[in-house]
């Protein structure tokens, strides 16, 4: 029979997840974003908070399965085609930038008194940028796909890869690691190079043909057990060799990385990367000595100011040797100053094998989640304090009223469609937009767009609205649209205004700004799609058209009311963001 101690502690279960969902969106809110709300909530449950554990390593040690697996993710984005394309700034630009932040910050260490393995390895951690809170905030600013952007993701993919050679190089430095006999060296090396070349034969020729045995054996959570068997047995094999299991699991997202079953492999893993990885932050935050904090202020304070200086430092003279421009660098060493997750993995692997003591970690871990909290404040400073960046309108037109009857603000992917039937009936249009590489373009494929910030009255005027016979709004930004409507209602009272809106609520904004016929733009796409499916289903094209006209007439009503103010805006209303244009049904 098993003992009360011997069974599942469902008390520290409750209070590890409740900690985790209680703290983590409070802190996401915050702007701060999800793995300081785990360190917090870790703080607050762990010895030195609450105190309701007392052994946070024994958790940690089971949440390392969690970077496991977030390595073996990180392998399958690593197909050797997409590698090739992002080659250079992988290897070039991220190799360059953590090199130098590797040799700067191991300065602050030697200048603080401690010996050079120490150093090396507190400097390289602050190196490892927090992937998690870098691609949070370039995904809330919208960069993650803009060029700037693909390049802080490729410096970010070379310092994930950079752990697992980072973790090779602590073994090394560790106490009695230099005494090993180059007999020895070599037989290790032998035997690690002969699991990795185990490794990779079997993924070449064994994991397709299980995979796809199991996948005609149809049993989902039998594909889940082999995901979870591959990652956790290349980490064992890994291991076996003399290498560390990150390197295994990575090795195994590699191999799989052009699989035809890595997208399942990906789904079936990341729930348990994800909470696994949480518990490892958690089990972090419980780990922070804050008594050892206590005592060490002054340090902790002196290695902050030094370590983020410094990295600042390299990130700007990398990015500007590597031809980016004074803004983009500034931005990169500000979103990147941060020390990241992978420092606490580094650390951990230091302490286990001496080269670091009990309140060195805690002191290391006090910095890297220190600078972790200033990131936020970084990004504020800079979006307030940063100029506005100057659009290069060389070579583009000048909006000008040449007596259009249409004036279009805004050629995306909705004004282009709105000109094609304008233009095959005769029309005459002025266009303008603030995207240079989009009028360009355009005007490769014979349209002649204007540059012209619709929200500018200067510019309303010189692109002709006063005399128009209407204007079109068009642009992606709601609330640009919102203000440059109300500046034609007070501008020109009689022409008839036009706007491309996003949902109902910024419908009603529209009609309040003085636009006569808001067009949601998903609405008649989604009617389209019902009359096809109605048709496919049997329906007859009167009774189609009859059931459409009564949906449009039944959410013309319904919108009428919200905006009378009845019906709250935000309340969802069967079709909610995707909703119907404002129609006069006749």
């Amino acid at each position: 029979m098993a003992t009360e101690s011997a069974g599942v502690d469902l008390p520290a279960i409750v209070t590890l997840l409740g900690a985790a969902v209680v703290a983590v969106p409070l802190f996401k809110r915050a702007g701060l974003g999800s793995v300081l709300g785990y360190l917090a909530a870790g703080l607050a449950i762990g010895p030195y908070g609450a105190g309701l554990f007392s052994d946070p390593m024994a958790i940690l040690h089971v949440a390392e399965l969690g970077v496991v697996m977030f390595l073996f993710i990180i392998g399958l984005e690593m197909q050797p085609s997409r590698l090739w394309s992002m080659r250079r700034d992988i290897f070039g630009l991220g190799l360059a930038q953590v090199l130098l932040s590797m040799a700067l910050l191991s300065l602050v260490g030697l200048a603080l008194g401690y010996p050079f393995a120490p150093a090396l390895v507190a400097g390289t951690g602050f190196v490892l940028t927090s992937t998690a809170i870098v691609m949070q905030m370039l995904e809330e600013r919208g960069d993650i796909s803009a060029p700037k952007g693909q390049r802080i993701v490729s410096i970010l993919l070379l310092e994930d890869l950079a752990i697992v050679p980072l973790l090779a190089m602590v073994a090394f430095l560790a106490p009695g690691g230099e005494t090993v006999t180059l007999a020895d060296r070599a037989q290790g090396i032998a035997l690690g190079l002969g699991a990795i070349a185990a490794l990779i034969l079997a993924g070449r020729y064994l994991l397709n043909p299980i995979f796809s045995l199991l996948a005609a054996a149809q049993a989902r959570e039998v594909m889940t057990a082999a995901a979870l068997l591959i990652v956790l047995g290349a980490a064992l094999w890994m291991q076996v060799g003399g290498l560390s299991a990150a390197m295994g699991a990575f090795l195994a997202g590699v191999l799989l990385s052009e699989s035809s079953y890595r997208h399942q492999l990906e789904a079936d893993v990341e729930p348990f990367r994800g909470l696994l990885l949480g518990l490892f932050f958690l089990a972090v935050g419980m780990a922070l000595d804050l008594s050892v904090v206590a005592r060490n202020w002054q340090l902790i304070l002196t290695a902050v100011v030094a370590l983020t200086a410094l990295k600042m430092f390299a990130i700007y003279v990398v990015a500007r040797a590597f031809k980016a421009s004074h803004r983009e660098a500034v931005e990169r060493l500000v979103l990147m100053a941060q020390g990241g997750e992978f420092a606490f993995v580094l650390y951990a692997a230091a302490l286990s094998v001496g080269l670091i003591n009990v309140e060195e970690n805690a002191i290391l871990t006090a910095v890297i989640i220190l600078s972790m909290v200033m990131t936020p404040l970084f990004i504020l400073l800079h979006d307030r304090l940063m100029p506005k960046p100057q659009v290069s309108v060389e070579g583009l037109p000048a909006p000008e009223d040449d007596g259009a009857a249409v004036l279009l603000i805004g050629f995306g992917r909705f004004g282009q469609v709105v000109t094609q039937p304008l233009l095959r009936m005769g029309h005459r249009l002025t266009i303008i937009d603030t995207d240079p590489e989009a009028i360009t373009t355009a005007r490769d494929f014979g349209f002649k767009v204007y540059f012209g910030d619709g929200t500018r009255l200067d510019i309303l005027h010189a692109a002709g609205a006063s005399h128009a016979r209407a204007v079109v709004i068009a642009i992606d930004n709601p609330g640009a649209a919102v203000r440059i409507a109300e500046m034609l209602r007070h501008e020109c009272p009689l022409i008839p205004v036009f706007a491309r809106s996003f949902d109902r609520r910024h419908s009603i904004e529209l009609i309040k700004a003085g636009v006569d016929e808001p067009m949601r733009e998903t609405f008649e796409s989604a009617i389209l799609m019902g009359a096809k499916l109605l048709r496919h289903l049997g329906a007859e094209d009167d009774r189609v058209e009859e059931t459409l006209n009564e949906v449009r007439l039944r959410d013309a009503d319904r919108f009428a009311l919200q905006l009378a103010g009845d019906i709250y805006a935000g309340r969802n209303l069967m079709i909610g963001n995707a909703g119907m244009a404002v129609e006069n049904s006749g």
